[in-house]
């Protein structure tokens, strides 16, 4: 088993930033793909941000390019995700996932066999 617990979420003012991270540990060497997904409120689950473990591939939403950056410190075991440039439209749950490599696209919710609880984002002034 893995698990993952994330950090770093609150408060922000519009054009702020934040920095979430992502602890991973267990079997965390069984995992390849990394990810973030968010939720507002009253919405589904989206994809954000995907990198790996092994090499240097990252992949993001069309509505985060830009701003947002995915990175990961493998000897921490932690992906981190860089938050700039926030807005309203920002604010959610996010949570972090993790899964064994996959041929499934970065985006598809089922390619990933561990979460993490969520981490709270609200962009407000």
């Amino acid at each position: 088993q893995v698990q993952l617990v994330e950090s770093g979420g609150g408060l922000a003012q519009p054009g702020g930033s934040l920095r979430l991270s992502c602890v991973a540990s267990g079997r965390t060497a069984t995992t390849n793909r990394l990810a973030w997904f968010r939720q507002a409120p009253g919405k589904g689950r989206e994809f954000v941000a995907f990198t790996t473990w092994t090499d240097d591939r990252t992949s993001y939403a069309d509505s985060v390019k830009g701003r947002f950056t995915i990175s990961r410190d493998n000897a921490k075991t932690t992906v981190y995700l860089q938050m700039n440039n926030l807005n309203p439209e920002d604010t959610a749950a996010y949570y972090c996932a993790a899964g064994v490599r996959s041929l499934l696209r970065p985006d598809i919710r089922v390619g990933y066999n561990y979460w993490g609880k969520g981490t709270q984002v609200t962009v407000s002034s």
